[in-house]
């Protein structure tokens, strides 16, 4: 299984981005697809994720409002757009993947077998 994550970049605050989680085709229909973020000198953190299968979401409380998780069935991509940045967003963003999951590991890391490499997001003041 494959991730790739892009679409991170350097933007000012109050703007937006865009990034997308591109995977290799799953065998299962029930995984979730995660994103997680890690500022220098931090853990990583839970941001938001999505059931493939109904895509329900669930995201960060101090995202909420701002970010949007989403998935095209057809690209076998997710998305999360972000929108409102503050310079506490910096961070480097990684998504990650797995099948099965139990409801309460969804913003564990370590719950997660796959992931992608991370792309950059600097938000300026």
């Amino acid at each position: 299984v494959q991730l790739q994550a892009s679409g991170g970049g350097l933007v000012q605050a109050g703007g937006s981005l865009r990034l997308s989680c591109t995977t290799s085709a799953f065998t299962f229909n029930d995984y979730v697809v995660g994103w997680f973020r890690q500022a220098p000198g931090k853990e990583r953190e839970f941001v938001a994720a999505i059931r493939w299968n109904g895509g329900n979401t669930m995201y960060l409380d101090s995202v909420k409002g701002r970010f949007t998780i989403s998935r095209d069935t057809a690209k076998n991509t997710v998305y999360l757009q972000m929108n409102g940045l503050k310079p506490e967003d910096t961070a480097v963003y990684y998504c990650a993947a797995d099948w099965n999951m139990v409801q309460s590991t969804i913003r564990t890391s370590r719950a997660y077998d796959y992931w992608g490499q991370g792309t950059l997001v600097t938000v300026s003041s």
